[in-house]
């Protein structure tokens, strides 16, 4: 099964309420928002972080598109010792998906979930690349924390000002 049937599988069997919304190819945030009709703020970006002293050599960290990650948070948020973000080629042989359509759930089971608080708490309804660049999924925010079981933390870099 590819990484976008298990995901719709593992939603079905899990009940959750989620949509699939077909559409070109994108991996952007904003770009991929648009043209799902959801916020930019919705979207769930997932990156792999490399991080020392834990068990598995990586987690996925979630959080709002529209936000960038701490990766200090991240490591705090998993009891590491020090991390990174992941090169290209070990996030896409981790979560068998290109970088742009990572789901923010581990379709193995090997890669530990940390999702960002404020973003699990913005909004009634997630949307995410679903393990393919035209496919995204529209979800329930409380099925997904309910199936996925994240770890939750504030793992998302402060808001800057915007000079004026």
């Amino acid at each position: 099964m590819s990484p976008f049937e298990q995901i719709v599988d593992l939603l079905t069997r899990q009940g959750a309420r989620f949509r699939v919304v077909e559409h070109p190819p994108e991996g952007r945030s904003e770009e991929v928002s648009e043209v799902r009709g959801t916020q930019v703020s919705q979207g769930a970006k997932a990156l792999v972080c490399r991080v020392k002293g834990i068990e598995s050599p990586a987690v996925l960290a979630v959080l709002a598109g529209d936000r960038r990650a701490d990766l200090k948070k991240v490591v705090a948020a998993v009891e590491g010792r020090k991390g990174g973000f992941a090169p290209s080629d070990l996030a896409e042989q981790l979560t068998g998906c290109v970088v742009g359509a990572i789901p923010p759930l581990s379709l193995s089971g090997d890669l530990p979930v940390v999702a960002d608080a404020e973003f699990l708490a913005a909004h009634e309804e997630i949307a995410f690349n679903a393990g393919r660049l035209d496919r995204s999924v529209v979800m329930a925010t409380e099925d997904y924390v309910r199936i996925v079981a994240p770890a939750v933390a504030s793992i998302a870099a402060p808001v800057q000002a915007v000079a004026e």
